[in-house]
């Protein structure tokens, strides 16, 4: 298997990438595209199944692009990050690495989400099997996940295996009210039609928010439809503890900069960890798989050592979760994070928990930890560092390096980036433990947490 999750086979010198096989099928191939080094494949006909594949659960699996790995068993699965992460640290960190912890896998493999957001769409997706059974619907609007490389296309789904079966059941209502009372969907291209996302957030403390979103030109008849809509979901589904409303009328689908109404119950969730409550509203960023999320924070929060005297700084930072779980261990934990919302909530989750020794800051990294930043604020004895997917900035490497910290835990979902930057960290830090995490099961995504260490100048 190599990255993203396809397979490779080899004809003479020629790397060829083909997705949804696995290593040992006998197939034939028809080339997508090709390059100098390699070219892109799909497998047209199958000529022996190997003996490492599992039946995929999914009637989705293929068309909807997600949980490439089904046909993968769980235990190859994590073979092949663990490999992974071996393979980008070795290759291109080229740095001296102490043995690596075999990975922790996910205890749930099926509806370990906590969040989805649902696309409408008045143009369903028609698979390759439906066009050459000339399938008509009566219907073609659907509510589904975009197809890949087909932006205005959706595919309906039935039954999603990633959240709690209650996201299913709400997503196939609001569906079936919709195509019942003839409720617009959204045409992706010319943007007309009302309905347009759903997002459905769930939590372990039982809460369950929902989010509507949609675009309303007639404002007085269309909001009286929408609002009807909403009522049937909230009558239909006693159990949701947050129904909220969005009205978007821009041409693309982000919500950050839009407001949200509350049409029935909070305007938030709470998600629960060792005792500490996270308020989660519906632009917050939480961790998708929550269970796996509080073995993560544990092993960095292990990584880093803390006795109580230490001040650590949590480098993007996010809604202040990595930065409130160990405050308790730490004399001070500063957070710093682009997102002026996400710090908001930061601080509302240390006021919620009662936590006194946290202080946040929003702002471009590289912008925000700069020298005179760590002369006024003090010098940190241990960094947590959890970067999106880019890795780090060289100015944020750079200060991190002037600033000498003790220990560096490096949380990553990116080993390819994580592996260049400890290569810029190896001046200074030795790699001490590394730990991957499989938080996204069936797919080939892959944390890791590497603990750095001060080199000794003798």
């Amino acid at each position: 298997m190599a990255a993203e999750g396809k397979a490779i086979a080899k004809v003479n010198d020629l790397v060829i990438f083909v997705p949804y096989v696995v290593p040992g099928d006998v197939v034939d191939l028809q080339i997508k595209r090709k390059k100098h080094h390699y070219a892109e494949a799909v497998a047209v006909k199958f000529h022996e199944y190997s003996r490492e594949r599992a039946v995929p659960f999914c009637q989705h699996y293929g068309v909807c692009g997600g949980c490439k790995w089904q046909v993968l068993p769980y235990s190859e699965q994590i073979k092949y990050k663990q490999k992974q992460v071996t393979d980008n640290l070795t290759r291109i960190g080229k740095i001296e690495l102490p043995e690596i912890s075999p990975i922790l896998g996910s205890e749930k493999t099926q509806f370990y989400r906590n969040k989805l957001e649902y696309t409408f769409s008045n143009k369903r997706w028609l698979t390759e099997e439906e066009i050459k059974q000339n399938v008509v619907y009566e219907q073609m609007n659907a509510v589904g996940f975009h197809i890949p490389n087909a932006f205005d296309k959706v595919l309906a789904i039935e039954k999603c295996w990633l959240q709690d079966d209650i996201s299913n059941r709400i997503r196939n209502t609001v569906r079936d009210y919709a195509y019942e009372h003839n409720y617009s969907f959204i045409n992706l291209r010319t943007q007309e039609g009302m309905l347009r996302n759903m997002i459905i957030r769930t939590s372990t403390t039982g809460e369950l928010m929902v989010i509507l979103i949609a675009k309303i030109e007639e404002e007085v008849e269309e909001l009286r439809l929408f609002k009807q809509l909403l009522q049937y979901v909230a009558d239909t589904f006693p159990e949701i503890t947050s129904l909220l409303y969005i009205i978007n009328n821009k041409r693309n689908d982000t919500i950050t900069d839009l407001d949200v109404y509350t049409f029935k119950g909070k305007d938030h969730i709470f998600e629960e960890m060792e005792g500490l409550r996270f308020k989660i509203g519906p632009k917050s960023f939480y961790q998708t798989n929550s269970e796996q999320a509080y073995n993560l924070y544990k092993i960095a929060r292990n990584f880093a050592g803390l006795t109580g005297k230490e001040l650590v700084y949590d480098l993007y930072t996010g809604t202040g979760t990595i930065a409130n779980f160990v405050s308790k261990q730490a004399r001070q934990v500063i957070g710093i994070e682009y997102v002026p919302e996400a710090i908001e909530d930061a601080k509302v989750n240390a006021e919620i928990n009662g936590i006194k020794n946290t202080l946040f800051f929003a702002g471009d990294m590289k912008d925000m930890l700069t020298q005179d930043f760590i002369n006024q604020y003090g010098r940190p004895d241990v960094i947590i560092t959890d970067p999106p997917r880019a890795g780090m900035h060289q100015d944020v490497v750079d200060v991190i390096l002037f600033a000498e910290p003790k220990r560096i835990v490096y949380v990553s979902c990116n080993p390819a980036t994580q592996a260049r930057d400890l290569q810029l960290l190896d001046v200074k830090y030795k790699v001490k433990a590394i730990q991957p995490v499989d938080m996204f099961p069936h797919t080939h995504h892959v944390e890791n947490v590497v603990l750095l260490e001060l080199r000794n100048e003798d």
